[in-house]
């Protein structure tokens, strides 16, 4: 088995056939169906499901993938400090749902950074992700919220993956929507008052998909629904669709919230506990340490 190996498993897992993984990998179809051969037949299971259709992962190869992924983003670390001719670098990396206060905190820890090179990583990501980065060591911090909805199941989470949460703040849950919505000059909102309008949500791409939202109220049924990966497109889609979305209150200056994002609060409640995570026993470096202090400013 080589990190090769491991690699083309990756890219087919995340494409809709051979042929594009084979294309994105700048190999042959036949060559990168012979490899993925060779790695079952030394494996002893089947990873994937070949048919008309295309390629799927067996449940085998699930599990396979989960474990592939973790190898290879720990080879590529051990590359990034120990192969990389410039290894005098300053390295942090820092995995996160979607909170405008961790990404500020990230700025001011970069504008203090005294190194004259930096490798910095930001990961703004899937709740998976966030602690998945944590427990592999490929992000120090993780920033990951839980609500009463889900609570059970990420501090489970946690221990399993040997990783410790940090709170630090809960807030009430808050509608943002944008200025010009017909319902931006309430004082106070319901869900059934939101019928009409899509509720937009950060996309999980999991089978645990109400387990791992990081929105409040995840076990609600929406009537309509848009689900995004990104911050910048849910902004577009709220402004231009009259969408909404459920999160914290927190209004932190940024690019997008500047233009005109109002907050109404939920008559519904689930409040949101917000922290950071890291591994159990360990000891944050330098620059991790500082980013903590400036996440600890937001402590309430």
């Amino acid at each position: 088995m080589t990190i090769l190996q491991l690699k083309y498993v990756i890219a087919i897992a995340s494409s809709k056939s051979l042929r594009e993984a084979a294309s994105r990998l700048f190999v042959s179809q036949p060559a990168l169906s012979s490899t993925i051969r060779e790695l079952e037949e030394e494996i002893g299971i089947t990873l994937f499901e070949r048919t008309n259709k295309g390629i799927s992962l067996t449940d085998e190869g699930k599990e396979f993938l989960i474990y592939a992924k973790e190898a290879v983003s720990q080879y590529e670390l051990i590359e990034d400090r120990y192969l990389d001719k410039e290894r005098d670098k300053m390295h942090f990396s820092v995995s996160m749902q979607h909170y405008v206060f961790a990404v500020h905190a990230f700025i001011e820890v970069v504008k203090e950074a005294d190194a004259d090179k930096y490798v910095f990583s930001v990961h703004e990501t899937r709740t998976d992700a966030v602690l998945q980065n944590v427990r592999n060591r490929s992000s120090e911090v993780g920033v990951i919220s839980f609500s009463q909805s889900n609570e059970k199941i990420l501090k489970k989470l946690f221990r399993e993956y040997q990783l410790e949460f940090h709170p630090l703040m809960t807030k009430d849950t808050f509608v943002y929507v944008w200025k010009d919505h017909p319902l931006a000059k309430r004082k106070e909102l319901s869900l059934s008052d939101l019928d009409d309008y899509p509720c937009v949500s950060f996309d999980q791409s999991s089978e645990s998909e109400f387990y791992l939202t990081e929105e409040a109220l995840g076990n609600y049924t929406y009537e309509k629904l848009i689900k995004t990966n990104d911050r910048a497109t849910s902004a577009e889609i709220m402004a231009s669709l009259n969408g909404y979305a459920i999160g914290t209150g927190v209004m932190i200056d940024s690019l997008t919230l500047k233009e005109g994002f109002v907050t109404i609060k939920l008559k519904e409640e689930d409040p949101l506990t917000i922290g950071y995570i890291v591994r159990s026993n360990h000891k944050l470096s330098e620059i991790g340490a500082r980013y903590v202090e400036e996440l600890l400013k937001y402590q309430a």
